[in-house]
């Protein structure tokens, strides 16, 4: 990150998102920031994870109180005069006693998401952790499936996905999992609820599991009995779409271009006004990461970029579908990571 520094002409770098903090420093613990200076790092946190601290590279500094106070200590000691903070993750409270607290002087300087940045290209032990983590989640799904049937509630299913993920060694789900049956599953984003999935409704999961830090991000959607012609048609534009994405993806084009892609499908179908949100997103230490896969996003895609593909159309009071893998931006295209079959699938 030093090169950066230089870059926006700044002193030092005070990282609070704890997603960068644990990307910067493999600190996984509830309250640690990071001061970085060109040549060197700064780790504060308090008591509770003095011995941790000192597993952490570069200096540890362990905080009674307030850490911002510890890091405006060591700004003074190294005589930094402008500070670059993370706007998007440094809470008010935090940003004000900071500024009161520094030397005469000393400045903060706002400055972009310049560590998500550098975290969307993943390294190879990362996307090893990615892959891993989306096999136990298709895993997951697959015993699930075995249990499925008309009459249990979209949250009884909804906690035997977060518990099969789990024995299968994911730490969390990597978000709350969607289960919505039926006119509920035009809600893209529905809670599970009480509902009681009927004999011939169709049943939405969206569904992610957290695995030594690394998110997956799968949704399939299951028919009970047989699904009326205008679901299957539905479905066959919807994977269609979700297809020409994948197809779209590859190094060198925009994530914008991905999303048009899957669009045009839809609209060829007249389905395009019911697709409501973007195409994907980026994933990793957290479930949504740079880039967005919109419209309007003129990111460059690279070699090494995981991220989702999941276009989906939501017809109200009738249901919603939507197609989600993981996949890989490879050289000349991408991987699908996502085992799981596309088959529409009837129980």
């Amino acid at each position: 990150m030093a090169g950066r520094l230089a870059e926006l002409k700044i002193d030092a770098l005070l990282v609070t998102s704890p997603a960068n903090v644990r990307y910067l420093s493999g600190y996984t613990g509830s309250n640690g920031i990071l001061l970085l200076l060109p040549g060197e790092t700064h780790f504060f946190t308090d008591p509770r994870y003095a011995i941790v601290s000192k597993s952490i590279p570069g200096k540890s500094h362990v905080v009674k109180g307030p850490l911002t106070a510890g890091v405006a200590k060591v700004i003074k000691r190294k005589r930094l005069r402008k500070i670059g903070f993370e706007s998007a993750w440094t809470h008010y409270e935090d940003y004000d006693k900071l500024k009161e607290a520094l030397p005469l002087g000393a400045s903060l300087a706002p400055v972009g998401r310049i560590v998500e940045e550098r975290r969307m290209l993943k390294s190879a032990e990362e996307i090893s952790l990615i892959r891993s983590s989306v096999r136990i989640n298709s895993e997951a799904f697959a015993r699930v499936l075995k249990r499925l049937r008309p009459g249990v509630t979209e949250r009884d299913v909804a906690a035997e996905i977060d518990f099969q993920q789990k024995m299968q060694g994911a730490e969390k789900s990597s978000f709350d999992t969607i289960v919505a049956a039926g006119a509920r599953s035009a809600l893209p984003h529905a809670h599970p609820s009480a509902h009681r999935i009927g004999a011939n409704e169709l049943v939405l999961i969206d569904m992610g599991a957290f695995l030594d830090g690394y998110a997956s991000d799968m949704t399939r959607v299951v028919h009970m009995g047989s699904p009326p012609k205008k679901i299957r048609n539905m479905y066959r534009a919807v994977l269609e779409a979700q297809l020409a994405g994948i197809a779209a993806v590859r190094a060198g084009t925009t994530a914008g271009n991905v999303d048009a892609a899957t669009r045009q499908v839809l609209k060829q179908h007249n389905l395009h006004r019911e697709f409501v949100h973007s195409t994907g997103h980026g994933l990793g230490l957290e479930i949504h990461e740079m880039p967005r896969v919109g419209k309007k996003d003129k990111t460059r895609l690279e070699e090494g970029m995981a991220m989702t593909i999941e276009p989906g159309v939501y017809v109200e009071g009738l249901a919603g579908i939507r197609i989600e893998d993981t996949v890989l931006v490879t050289r000349n295209g991408c991987e699908v990571l996502t085992p799981t079959s596309k088959d529409f699938i009837q129980v």
